[in-house]
């Protein structure tokens, strides 16, 4: 057998194979008689039915056969003579029977980046205290309060700092409605009619409150703002909105008692103090999860920052339709609309490209490591894992399991669970520093 593979760029290679004929007779012959010796055909006893009939009834099959046979011990033997690492066999191209009876195939193969590992134990993170700070317990019992504000109305006076606003407005840019300026949609920065918003700089949009001091409703005034160079819309950077804003309403939030009658509304059966404490348990969870998350984040970005390898386009553009959607999904339950999505997608899509090279980069990393580590994850390991998964979906386990292996996600669940494995060995091996920034900076 004949193998040439030529490595391009991009984590690509051509391979060219050609099969003598003696090979494919070979090859050829044994699988005839395999069927010979197991077909059962009307008329013969089996195994007893000539060779040429078997032959003849079974021309198919046995070619099929035989391809898919050569074919696999092609690629086998190019991944042995070349140490390939593949991700990919590519479709077999030119695939050709020659007169001679030999055969000759060309693939792309797509091949695992080259990986050169950086030093990965005693990687420094820097990440807060693990010691819940007072006031992050003080703003969730403040957002306890305002999900049950009470909202009066403002009378005598104009808007101040900290009311809330129920305003209907609409933006240009320039003198052009800020959808034609932006030749899309501008989701919320277009306008919008009784539109709450908190009289507050860090609220909307930076210097819009304080234009609104002084209004009473009934009133309108035009609002400029200029929007920052790292505004999420890249074609409203720093440009300048004029928004036509009328007050309708000024209205004032009363905040209920920290009691145990706000508390039974939380939480039905708990006292205040009950409730405190089950908040305090949840904070320091959530804490952790993020500290956990700030150390992974550091140790990917160290490692995003080393690594310099070439990764293939394909798992590039999936990687990133993957980011893109994850995006979305998490702007959707954020509470975007489609319209400002739909304005956003240039960045979606840029930001995702961006995060998928790292992420695709960590991950081959991590599996090097795993490699040199000898970290794995048994087919025990794997069973419990998914047996979990079925309990808290109430399903039955070996139906669970058996649904995973019919949809060949076996390999790709246990792939998570190894990169979760290495994380977990890495972290454990950082050189972890406290800081004076809060989970928030």
């Amino acid at each position: 057998m004949n193998i040439v593979v030529e490595q391009q760029p991009k984590c690509i290679a051509t391979l060219r194979v050609e099969i003598p004929a003696d090979k494919v007779t070979s090859e050829r012959n044994q699988i005839l008689r395999t069927y010979t010796a197991e077909a059962r055909i009307p008329g013969f006893r089996p195994g007893k039915a000539p060779r040429a009939v078997v032959e003849k009834r079974f021309e198919k099959n046995i070619a099929e056969k035989l391809q898919s046979k050569l074919l696999s011990e092609a690629y086998q033997e190019a991944i042995r003579q070349e140490s390939l690492k593949l991700l990919d066999y590519g479709v077999p191209e030119n695939l050709t029977t020659h007169p001679d009876g030999s055969m000759s195939f060309d693939a792309t193969l797509t091949l695992a980046p080259v990986v050169q590992l950086p030093a990965y134990k005693g990687i420094t993170v820097t990440v807060p205290p693990l010691a819940l700070p007072d006031e992050d317990f003080a703003q969730q019992l403040e957002a306890a309060r305002e999900r049950f504000a009470e909202f009066i109305a403002i009378e005598g006076r104009g808007a101040e700092l900290g009311d809330f606003a129920v305003i209907d407005y609409s933006s240009t840019v320039n003198g052009q409605p800020t959808d034609e300026f932006l030749g899309k949609s501008a989701g919320y920065l277009s306008g919008r009619e009784g539109f709450w918003v908190r009289l507050d700089e860090q609220v909307f949009l930076p210097g819009f409150a304080r234009q609104v001091i002084g209004m009473h409703p009934g009133e309108s005034r035009d609002i400029s703002v200029t929007l920052p160079e790292d505004f999420p819309v890249a074609g409203l950077r720093n440009a300048e909105l004029l928004f036509n804003t009328t007050l309708k309403d000024l209205k004032q939030s009363v905040l209920p008692a920290l009691d145990d009658a706000l508390a039974t509304r939380l939480a039905p059966g708990k006292s205040m103090e009950e409730l405190k404490t089950i908040m305090r348990v949840n904070l320091q969870h959530e804490r952790q999860r993020k500290i956990d998350d700030l150390k992974v984040n550091q140790i990917v970005a160290y490692f995003d920052a080393l690594a310099d390898f070439e990764l293939p386009a394909e798992l590039i553009n999936q990687e990133t339709q993957n980011q893109a959607d994850a995006m979305v999904e998490r702007g959707i339950n954020a509470g975007m609309t489609e319209e400002e999505v739909q304005a956003q997608q240039g960045d979606i899509f840029a930001t995702a490209a961006q995060q998928a090279v790292s992420h695709l980069r960590a991950n081959f990393i991590f599996q090097e490591i795993a490699s040199v580590e000898n970290i794995t994850v048994e087919d025990q390991e794997l069973a419990n894992h998914l047996a979990r998964i079925a309990v808290s979906r109430n399903v039955a386990p070996k139906k669970f399991i058996n649904d995973m292996k019919q949809a060949g996600r076996l390999t790709h669940i246990r792939q998570s669970m190894l990169i979760g494995k290495v994380v977990d060995f890495l972290v454990e091996h950082a050189e972890v520093l406290d800081s004076t920034t809060t989970l928030n900076d």
